[in-house]
């Protein structure tokens, strides 16, 4: 037996817990649990409370938000009419797609944007530009969905996928094929946020979508209606269930514009293939009847929105589709504007019908010699002959005869150097140059061969397409300027500018002219059997002929070539003016104007032909002559 000392005792292991330690533990553990229950039923308590009684009215309104929602009817904008009532810009249905704010997510945004095949960051940018707008103001996404985008929206829209996502069904432009007046009409597009900082869409929103250029914008608010606004009652996918209010939306008006829309088919046809622009015009009342600028775009492309691809491809194009020649193009007119220089002479006593001047194809005029168009010189010419056969020397000396102060004052009566007032964004004023103009501008004095070479329509002198349809149109009317307008009026306006030119000035200068087209002038292909067509042929250089030859500028420097002309002698009905650029010689523009001026007589015709009575069944009857 082994010996344990007593200090010290073997280990005592226990077989079983002891009892009260155990009870002591699980009634810890207990009370514990019976703690948090009661915490947690406080807490679910006063939330109840905070729900059914304190703020029962703010969840209610809450909860119904959700199921109660305000969608937008886009109302559509009024058409665009000729002056027949033909409609030329329409609007079509289809469906396009807005985000609602109120439950907008941010993480959607990118998977939104790549399944409607948009640029993330330009979405991005978009609903920031919103941040400062009320809430309830939606975003409009994208229109006119293809069928591909239509089942990405109808697959996530509502629910918990992308309940931001809500489809409208709306209206959108439809303009004529191939660019058919395409600078006329315009387009619409969203409004940026340059144009939401500019005083003139100050009253606009985010989203809007507003007239860019051309009509649409000149008559935007006329042409915008009211939206309307449906209440409806939709589902947890926001399938809507029942529709608990409804606001029609009201069309904008309708738009009957003055322009004829045979006479624009005719111009535009006359334009094919070639830059430069036709403007045809009522003198009598200002009346824009074809409008034309060349090349043209596919306003069509600009509906809901551009590609950058083809927005970058119309600006990168030497040729300048979106630049609207008809009343922005600052050229030189050439030889179109001698008919107001002879009248100014006239009107100022400085020459007669009989005035005559030696051509021998140029004059020296102060230690330089300038050039007549015609190599070998026209000889002996009285103003008659001038005029028809266009003589450069003739001009010169009645230019230097004038001096420059009486020829700008003429010019400026005429419309030179000023916007004619047309109802379209974006006109230009050309330069009226005068000796005042030369020395604020040039900072130097006007030179007396400055004046020569304005004679004939060079130097510093530049007007666009629509200035010399206006300007020519009011001198043949004797001295008597309309206002070019776009929209039918429902009563003639007075005239911007009347002069008191002598009639028998104005017959003589509307004599060469009459010779310009159908005697031996430079315009016979102008010439219209029956028809009593004046014109006036003009060619401009864009280079001298010396710098083209040195530099081989090519062919986008070759002269412009230009025609005016109206009809009929007396009392003219229509005036057209054709900017052919780079088209070398008058005499090659003379035949678009033609077309429009034979167009308009044609139809005028055939109008009256309708209008006859039809003959009574006596007259039908009646024998050839009258006879017994």
């Amino acid at each position: 037996m082994k010996y344990i000392p007593s200090d010290r005792q073997p280990d005592a292991t226990p077989t079983r817990p002891l009892l009260h330690d155990d009870t002591k533990f699980a009634a810890g553990k207990i009370a514990a649990v019976q703690y948090i229950a009661i915490a947690v039923l406080v807490f679910i308590g006063s939330g109840f409370w905070d729900l059914q009684v304190r703020n029962e009215e703010f969840y209610s309104e809450k909860a119904l938000q959700n199921q109660i929602k305000s969608r937008p009817i886009p109302a559509p904008r009024g058409r665009i009419l000729d002056r027949d009532g033909r409609v030329i810009v329409d609007n079509h249905s289809s469906f396009g797609l807005i985000l609602s704010r109120d439950n907008l997510r941010e993480e959607h945004i990118r998977p939104i944007a790549m399944g409607l095949n948009l640029d993330p960051s330009d979405l991005e940018a978009k609903i920031r530009r919103f941040r400062k707008q009320p809430t309830y103001l939606t975003i409009r996404l994208k229109d006119e969905l293809s069928a591909d985008e239509l089942t990405f929206v109808e697959a996530y829209r509502g629910g918990d996928a992308f309940p931001e996502m809500e489809l409208i069904k709306s209206q959108y432009r439809v303009y004529p094929q191939d660019g058919l007046a395409a600078h006329l009409l315009g387009y619409v597009g969203e409004i940026n946020e340059p144009e939401l900082n500019s005083p003139e869409w100050a009253s606009h929103n985010p989203g809007d979508v507003i007239g860019k250029v051309g009509i649409e914008r000149y008559y935007n608010e006329l042409l915008t209606g009211v939206d309307g606004q449906r209440r409806v009652r939709v589902d947890n996918r926001g399938n809507t269930r029942e529709v608990l209010g409804l606001k029609e939306a009201q069309p904008g008006k309708d738009l009957k514009l003055t322009i004829d829309l045979d006479l624009q088919a005719v111009a535009e046809l006359a334009m094919q293939n070639k830059r430069g622009a036709v403007v045809a015009l009522d003198p009598r009342t200002g009346e824009v009847l074809a409008f034309v600028s060349t090349p043209a775009f596919n306003p069509n492309h600009f509906v809901g929105r551009i590609v950058n691809r083809e927005w970058r491809a119309l600006n990168e194009d030497p040729h300048k589709p979106l630049f609207n020649r008809a009343t922005q193009a600052q050229l030189a007119p050439g030889s179109t504007v001698k008919p107001l220089w002879a009248l100014a002479a006239l009107e100022a006593g400085v020459i007669d019908e009989n005035f005559t001047v030696h051509c021998g194809g140029g004059a020296d005029w102060f230690g330089r010699f300038f050039k007549c168009h015609k190599r070998g010189g026209h000889g002996n010419v009285s103003l008659h002959t001038a005029l028809a056969q266009s003589c450069d020397v003739y001009f010169y000396a009645i230019a230097n005869k004038l001096g420059i102060d009486k020829i700008a004052e003429l010019g400026e009566m005429a419309g030179f150097g000023r916007k004619t007032g047309i109802d379209l964004s974006g006109e230009k004023e050309g330069t009226m140059p005068s000796s005042k103009w030369k020395i604020r501008t040039q900072r130097e004095k006007w030179y007396a061969g400055d004046t020569i070479s304005l004679g004939i329509g060079q130097g510093y002198l530049t007007i666009t397409p629509m200035q010399l349809a206006h300007a020519i149109g009011g001198m043949a009317m004797g001295g008597v300027w309309m206002r070019p307008h776009l929209v039918k009026e429902d009563k003639l306006a007075d005239p911007l500018r009347k002069a008191q030119y002598q009639p028998e000035n104005v017959a003589k200068v509307v004599s060469g002219m009459y010779a310009v087209v159908n005697e031996w002038g430079t315009a016979a292909a102008a010439r219209i059997p029956g028809l009593d067509m004046c014109g006036k042929t003009g060619s401009a250089q864009r280079a001298s002929n010396e710098l083209m030859k040195a530099k081989k500028l090519g062919e986008s420097f070759d002269d412009d070539a230009w025609f005016v002309g109206f009809a009929p002698r007396q009392s003219p009905e229509i005036v057209v003016s054709v900017l052919f650029e780079n088209g070398l010689h008058g005499n090659l523009a003379a035949p678009i104007a033609r077309d429009v001026v034979k167009a308009y007589f044609d139809k005028k015709a055939r109008i009256l032909k309708l209008q006859q009575p039809a003959p009574s069944l006596a007259q039908s009857l009646a024998p050839p002559g009258g006879g017994r």
